[in-house]
């Protein structure tokens, strides 16, 4: 059991942003297209950060041409290449399931002072 988890620390990313629910984040993702590799950006309203360790995960939401779109993406996963937190939100719960029900300024989350 300890050689496990003496793995799964190995594992786990140090230069990690602070980042939680209600905040607008860039996720650099590297993705594989045939022989090619390129980085794409993903960047939406982080709705919750799950479980812990290695197997923590974050969801982020954005609209992309009217439509809602959710990514769920393991934080220390080697396909991110960064995170960038671009807006920090003023939020009351872990969870913003509510988000998915909201339609234009109704679905904005306030900016953080």
């Amino acid at each position: 059991m300890e050689i496990i988890k003496a793995i799964e620390q190995e594992q786990l990313k140090s230069d990690l942003p602070q980042f939680s629910a209600g905040d607008t984040v860039k996720v650099h993702i590297r993705v594989k297209e045939g022989k090619r590799e390129r980085i794409q950006i993903f960047e939406g309203v982080v709705l919750k950060r799950q479980n812990g360790g290695v197997r923590e995960t974050f969801t982020v939401r954005k609209i992309s041409f009217g439509v809602g779109v959710e990514k769920i993406f393991p934080v220390h996963s080697p396909s991110i290449e960064k995170i960038e937190v671009t807006r920090k939100g003023k939020v009351r719960r872990a969870k913003l399931n509510y988000l998915r029900d909201r339609v234009g300024k109704a679905a904005k989350v306030k900016e953080a002072k």
